[in-house]
């Protein structure tokens, strides 16, 4: 209950309050912590009185030769659930000291009941995403499956819809206090919200409505930028029953993908040639760009053009204006790519394989 770990906080926290040295001691008498690292590790035999009878004990100058590794001060036991489970003492004048005392031992109290339940929290918060990871991966649910889903209070007959919700890569690791935060927005009883990773939060989700969950995940997003300043992506699967969310969370995985290059929240229903494309393995894109664009790599201006021809949907008009060229200019790049390439800018077939070898470019240049 009360680790070293904890004790050196706690000793950290009060010490902000006063300037005399403080203590942390064990029911067995041993100092934990302390402002004077000299004294760790230390028996104090006060504060083992202390625990015995379960009161506060005043050190006068006499006691420091009576009782052993004791200074003048004033020791008070830690109570938690009516046990004491370890004591604080504060250094210094007995008549100067003592009036910090019980405001110190609150805090002290406050602070390993905080942590108390911090640690619980995160213990049924793992608990959580172990059942949901074998959720995940069981094609057949044990008896045990059944027994943990009634223990977490989850209803197994509804269909549900997988939801990945990731941080961008260059922000903080995702806290209690997020994951928390995000639970208290998402604020639906039957849905299920776990830590996924140090960087993403998954979400099943029973609302089939894609407008009011589309509503809800930007409300979030806002609220989390304005609280902690992070982005988050989001890729949606479909709605499948319970029993097949290992389906719906490969498609929230896919959509993810996609959000991140698009920066809008992406239901997988809506994938149509970005399914394809996530299908297809990265040699086989990075041939693919080998075998047509390989040739403008060092023509930075024409891979530009390209892209913005791409961007302002084939339009040579809107692609000069763009490029602040003149369109004679612009057929110009256009016949120089069909030379390099092979490939023609006026045929189908040409044009489609153009846009995938940019595309594909893009995407592994990022990678």
């Amino acid at each position: 209950m009360l680790s070293p770990h904890l004790a050196k906080k706690i000793v950290s926290d009060v010490r902000r309050l006063i300037d005399e040295d403080i203590i942390i001691v064990d029911t067995n008498g041993i100092i934990m912590a302390s402002t004077d690292t000299t004294r760790l590790g230390q028996f104090h035999e006060g504060a083992f009185l202390v625990c015995q009878e379960k009161k506060k004990r005043i050190i006068t100058k006499q006691d420091e030769n009576i009782l052993r590794g004791v200074k003048a001060g004033i020791n008070l036991p830690i109570f938690f659930r009516g046990d004491v489970i370890g004591v604080i003492g504060i250094t210094g004048d007995p008549k100067k000291v003592s009036p910090y005392g019980e405001l110190l031992k609150k805090m002290t109290e406050l602070l390993i009941q905080e942590n108390y339940y911090t640690e619980q929290l995160q213990l049924e918060a793992r608990a959580l995403e172990t059942f949901v990871f074998e959720w995940l991966q069981a094609r057949d649910w044990s008896p045990s499956f059944y027994e943990r889903a009634q223990l977490f209070h989850i209803d197994l007959t509804m269909k549900r819809r997988v939801i990945i919700a990731s941080f961008h890569e260059n922000e903080p690791s995702l806290s209690v206090d997020m994951w928390k935060y995000v639970q208290n927005m998402w604020n639906e009883q039957r849905d299920i919200i776990v830590r996924w990773g140090n960087d993403r939060l998954l979400i099943l989700q029973t609302d089939e409505d894609k407008e009011r969950t589309t509503a809800k995940i930007k409300t979030v997003q806002r609220a989390l930028i304005e609280k902690y300043a992070v982005t988050l992506y989001i890729g949606c699967g479909k709605m499948v029953d319970s029993k097949h969310v290992h389906h719906s969370y490969k498609q929230a995985e896919r959509a993810l993908h996609i959000a991140k290059q698009t920066k809008k929240i992406v239901f997988d229903e809506d994938l149509r040639l970005e399914m394809c494309l996530e299908d297809i393995s990265l040699p086989t894109k990075q041939e693919l760009v080998k075998r047509t664009i390989d040739p403008l790599m060092h023509e930075q201006e024409l891979l530009h053009t390209l892209r913005t021809f791409f961007a302002n949907d084939l339009s040579l008009k809107q692609t000069a204006e763009a490029l602040h060229i003149h369109i004679n200019t612009l057929h110009y790049r256009l016949k120089k790519i069909e030379q390099y390439t092979n490939l023609h800018v006026r045929n189908l077939e040409h044009i489609i394989t153009l846009y995938l070898a940019i595309r594909f470019l893009d995407e592994t240049t990022k990678k």
